[in-house]
Formats: structure tokens, C-alpha cells, sequence
């Protein structure tokens, strides 16, 4: 509990701190590429308003997705996380149209273009040092508390640095000239944006369908499975994800002779080991003695005897030998559809 109130707690911070960079050049960017005769800075100081309400709406949703599990959310509100994230990168496709669809209005008018001024040029270079700077400290935040959500956020704020970087390359051409270009650098910009936006929300999408997770992370965790001793195999392994922490399902295979608590003591050792990565959520384990994927026949044959049914004839046979003969234990080992007594 203390670990996720401090997650939280670096969370918002990082947030908050972006949001005030956000909202400075944002204020920064649409004056002065009003006064410099910018259409791609105004451009961009939209872009970086507009971060302000994702920043907003990244504090809210990282409130809810730290909630622990309750009545109606038994796996918990990490999927509050995984819709924030698929919301941020909507809301960035929808502000690359608008600036796309400004832009290319500004191409096809025969208006003449004002010249931007320097300026636009010392804003723009201000925005790539503060926005590439904002992104490098809230990906590592998001990091190391695994929030896809940050993640997804501080890639916001390099959106914004790359666009800038486009300005800049935008005015200093139309500054030579080339009038057009600060507009096309514009265009480019919503590219850009919008293509980081679809990037963002495919992915919880993929997610909240319960797509599994990459095969090379599945791959370490099974090694990690197969590294404690007395595992035989791993399989029916299932994953996905919930708010950039994983969920995991699977069978265990150990020996059909040790006893069920020595089996359920190993496979607590596999989840132990792979808690240890510190991505995993939550973990579901089943105990086989045998591979029941090869296996599945024995769900349509007849069962072997059970304990009810084996202890009453033991306990005859051993009365039958001596009246004073009595079971005191009884283990029962089932392999292959056959029992050992």
C-alpha cells in the first residue's frame, strides 16, 4: 500500500511539473508566433495547450487505476489506465487533424504568407530543450513504477519536442524565402502527432481485447518457471496485460509422487521468482502430474476409483488378514488415468 501511494505520489508529481512547462510554452509559442507571423509556432502552442488536459486527465486516471480491488473490480482498475491511454492517443489523432486541416486551408489560399521573424526561431529552441527534457524525466518515472500510461505521456511531450524541432526547420525556411515551408513544417507536425496518437491507442487496444503479451517477455517468464527445481514442465501458460502490469495463467507439471503441498510449495516458489521482475499483477497457477494439453483423452475416458470408494476395500483386506489390522494412511497417486497405492 505504501509502495503505490508513493507511486502515486511521484506520479502526480512529474505530472504537475509538465503541466506547468505545458502551459508556460503553450502561452509562449501562440504569442510569439502571433508577433513573428508563425503559423506553424501558433501551431504548436496549440499542441502544447492542448497537453494540459491530457495532463489533467493522466492525474485523474492514475487516482482511479491505483485503487485496489474491490466488490465490482476484483482484478483491480488497471484497465482505467489502459482507457486513459487509448483516450490520450485519441485525443492526439483529433488535435493532428485539426492542425493538418489548418494548414493545408493556409497552402491552397493564394494569400500571401507572412515571413516569420527570429523570434519564432528562439521559442522553438526553447521548447526543444524544456519538452525533451520533460519527456526524459517522465519516462523514467513511468518506468520505474510501470505505468503505460506515463509512458504514453512523456511520449506526448516528445511529440511536442519533435514538432518543435519542424518549426524550427519551418521558419528558418520561410525566413530564407521559402514561404510556404513554415506551413508544410505544420503539416508535418500533425503527422507526426497523429501517428503517435494511433501508436498509443492500438496498443490498449490490444490490451483491453486481452492480447497476449510479446513473445520474447512470455519466453523469459517460462525460463523463469523452468528454473526452479522439481518443475517438469510449464504449459497452458496464458497472458496479458492490465495497466502495464501483466496477468499470468498457468499449469505446472511435477512428479505424480511427492504430495500435493510439496507441489503447491514449488509452484509458490515459480510465482515468488516471478514477482521478483516486479511487472507481474497477479499470477494463476494449476498443479499437473502430467501434460493434460497431451493428455485430453482422459477427459472422456473413465475415471480410476477415488479415495471413497479404495479406503472401504483396503480396510476390508486388512481385516480379512487380521481383525486387529487397521489403515492408519493412505496416499494415492494418479498417473496416466491409473492409480498407486
Amino acid at each position: 500500500m505504501q509502495r503505490d501511494a508513493a507511486q502515486l505520489h511521484a506520479a502526480n508529481k512529474v505530472t504537475i511539473i509538465g503541466a506547468v512547462i505545458d502551459a508556460l510554452l503553450g502561452l509562449l509559442k501562440i504569442g510569439f508566433g502571433l508577433v513573428s507571423h508563425s503559423a506553424a509556432l501558433i501551431a504548436d502552442g496549440i499542441h502544447s495547450l492542448s497537453d494540459l488536459f491530457t495532463d489533467a486527465l493522466v492525474i485523474v486516471i492514475l487516482k482511479i487505476s491505483h485503487k485496489g480491488p474491490d466488490e465490482d473490480h476484483p482484478w483491480g482498475h488497471g484497465h482505467f489506465e489502459t482507457v486513459g491511454t487509448a483516450l490520450l492517443g485519441s485525443i492526439l489523432i483529433a488535435v493532428a487533424g485539426a492542425m493538418a486541416y489548418d494548414s493545408t486551408l493556409s497552402l491552397l489560399s493564394h494569400e500571401t504568407i507572412p515571413i516569420p521573424e527570429w523570434p519564432a526561431l528562439a521559442v522553438a529552441l526553447l521548447s526543444i530543450v524544456a519538452k525533451e527534457w520533460i519527456y526524459r524525466y517522465t519516462a523514467r518515472i513511468g518506468r520505474e513504477i510501470g505505468s503505460d500510461l506515463l509512458i504514453a505521456n512523456a511520449w506526448h511531450s516528445r511529440t511536442d519536442a519533435i514538432s518543435s524541432i519542424v518549426v524550427f526547420i519551418g521558419v528558418t525556411g520561410a525566413m530564407s524565402g521559402i514561404t510556404w515551408l513554415d506551413s508544410v513544417a505544420a503539416i508535418i507536425v500533425a503527422a507526426i502527432v497523429a501517428k503517435i496518437g494511433w501508436s498509443l491507442s492500438w496498443k490498449s487496444f490490444q490490451e483491453l481485447v486481452g492480447s497476449a503479451l510479446p513473445p520474447e517477455q512470455v519466453q523469459k517468464y517460462k525460463s523463469q518457471v523452468m528454473s526452479i527445481e522439481g518443475i517438469i514442465n510449464v504449459h497452458s501458460f496464458k497472458t496479458r496485460a492490465m495497466g502495464g502490469k501483466s496477468l499470468l495463467e498457468m499449469h505446472i507439471q511435477v512428479s505424480p509422487f511427492i504430495s500435493a503441498s510439496e507441489g503447491h510449495l514449488i509452484g509458490d516458489a515459480a510465482c515468488i521468482k516471478l514477482y521478483e521482475n516486479g511487472d507481474i499483477a497477479h499470477i494463476i497457477y494449476h498443479i499437473d502430474t502430467y501434460n493434460d494439453e497431451e493428455h485430453e483423452k482422459f477427459h472422456n475416458e473413465k475415471l480410476p476409483p477415488m479415495r471413497a470408494e479404495i479406503e472401504p476395500c483396503i480396510k476390508r483386506y486388512l481385516q480379512s488378514l487380521d481383525n486387529e489390522l487397521d489403515l492408519y494412511r493412505l496416499s494415492l497417486h494418479y498417473y496416466k488415468n491409473k492409480v498407486n497405492i
